[in-house]
């Protein structure tokens, strides 16, 4: 049995819709998986007249009926949104809508219904002015299902970073290099390498300041919470290197192969050097829930909503690591 990957709408003022109905009008994507959208039918069918592909739409009441038929786009119909919703604008009813989408894909999950989450982007303004006051994504399935430890992990090119801390100033991210956060997110990180297939990990952890602290001269966040951290994982048999110069990491990660992943102190940190080498395939992960969660790496684009010229790589190789990471797992589990 192919796992069944639940895909959310997202923000439909935005290119959520548009790179669904791209990505799955790809035979690739029904030869490794079910995909099911988790949204509105009649802005599905709108996107899919937008992007002009030949396929038709259908709402199912089953999840577990869906996706089986290359050619068509089964959705579990919220009926939140009208179908001609305007583009490109902060609406609050898309907002509390994408919302919504993820709630539901969530409930799933954990039933057992479907096998992986893959989620389009959202609008936070919208959002928030819809009543649902998150940050993003990650912190909204850490909440519905109740996880307490956590991380964003970015895969892209030829680079994979987990995140120490995520949505905050940076004056505040700063605040967040502990021990107890750092190690937790080492293991995170062995944890998610595993689940893609790489038996040891050869984790790399970033400094926060320039040149790792230079011994104290720029910083002690490195000697006082980074490399006890790094002992600690070590001590518990993982193989760490660090902290390496956040200047020099990236280029032995993703040029030189010496490591598998890195973990990077805060959001700018990881994300630009990644998008930097893949941002049109960059994939989020959320890393720690209790169940496999991707997303793509970019917001909702409104200045090109509706236009059907969105660039749907990132959607689809979410679609295609929930589906390889939901094999390994079911593989685990037999």
């Amino acid at each position: 049995m192919k796992p069944v990957i639940g895909i959310t709408l997202g923000d439909a003022a935005g290119v959520g819709p548009e790179i669904i109905a791209k990505a799955l009008a790809e035979q690739e994507v029904y030869d490794i998986c079910r995909p099911v959208v988790i949204g509105d039918l009649g802005i599905m069918k709108r996107a899919v007249a937008i992007v002009g592909q030949d396929l038709t739409c259908r709402a199912i009441d089953d999840v577990l009926t869906g996706g089986q038929e290359f050619g068509q786009i089964d959705v579990i119909d919220l009926r939140n949104l009208p179908a001609d919703l305007p583009f490109a604008q902060v609406d609050p009813r898309a907002g509390k809508a994408a919302y919504t989408y993820v709630e539901t894909a969530v409930n799933l999950a954990l039933a057992g219904k479907i096998a992986a989450i893959a989620t389009a982007p959202l609008n936070k303004d919208a959002m928030n002015q819809g009543g649902c006051h998150f940050p993003g994504h990650t912190e909204i399935l850490a909440h519905l299902s109740n996880t307490k430890n956590y991380a964003m992990m970015l895969t892209g090119g030829s680079l994979r970073v987990i995140h120490v801390s995520t949505h905050l100033a940076l004056r505040q991210a700063c605040e967040k290099v502990k021990k107890e956060r750092v190690l937790k997110v080492i293991e995170l990180a062995d944890q998610a390498m595993k689940k893609i297939g790489i038996k040891e990990p050869r984790i790399a952890v970033a400094g926060l300041n320039p040149h790792s602290g230079e011994g104290g001269l720029f910083g002690t966040e490195e000697i006082e919470e980074i490399i006890p951290a790094i002992e600690c994982a070590k001590a518990l048999g993982l193989q760490v290197t660090g902290p390496v110069a956040p200047d020099t990491v990236f280029y032995r990660a993703a040029v030189k192969k010496d490591f598998d992943i890195v973990v990077v102190m805060y959001h700018d940190q990881g994300h630009i050097p990644l998008k930097v080498l893949g941002f049109e395939e960059g994939v989020n992960i959320t890393v720690g829930l209790p169940f496999i969660r991707t997303s793509v790496d970019h917001g909702t684009a409104f200045d090109i909503a509706g236009k059907g010229i969105a660039n749907h790589m990132s959607m689809l190789e979410s679609i295609r690591l929930a589906a390889l990471m939901a094999e390994a797992s079911a593989e685990d589990n037999k």
